[in-house]
């Protein structure tokens, strides 16, 4: 666990950050056999909620997971410890609860994207992860053993 605290100690936006992120869901995989997720965010560029609700989301997280922020509007997040169904349904209700406290006068949209990393793949790369979970609808769904 003291792997995760330079991470953390990492501005938002700093690439090392994202690096550390994705050693980090690796190592537990490889080492521990514990399964995290990997999610997209992406709001519409200029859309002054998507950075609201990224805020929103990073306020939520426990310890050990992490965020990464890559603009305003998109950000990709570790969830440690969880399976792609019970991320999809943390995002939900994060979602969910950002919408009823905030109840935009428009509708709320924003994309997410899911990577799961459980051990039977190679180490999480951003090369394969990105494009992932910022992926269009039309696109297999991923996984680390891809």
């Amino acid at each position: 666990m003291a792997a995760m605290a330079p991470t953390q100690s990492l501005p938002k936006h700093d690439p090392r950050r994202l690096r550390g992120m994705m050693d980090r869901a690796s190592d537990l995989a490889r080492s521990h056999q514990v399964t995290s997720v990997f999610v997209g965010i992406a709001g519409r560029e200029g859309d002054s909620l998507a950075p609201e609700f990224i805020d929103f989301v990073e306020s939520a997280l426990r310890i050990e997971d992490a965020l990464f922020r890559l603009i305003r509007e998109r950000a990709v997040v570790l969830l440690a410890d969880v399976d792609r169904g019970q991320a999809e349904e943390i995002l939900e209700r994060l979602r969910d609860d950002f919408t009823a406290r905030f109840a935009p006068a428009a509708a709320f949209e924003v994309e997410l994207g899911f990577f799961q990393v459980d051990g039977h793949g190679g180490h999480a790369t951003a090369k394969v992860v990105l494009p992932a979970i910022f992926a269009a609808e039309d696109q297999p769904e991923s996984s680390s053993d891809e």
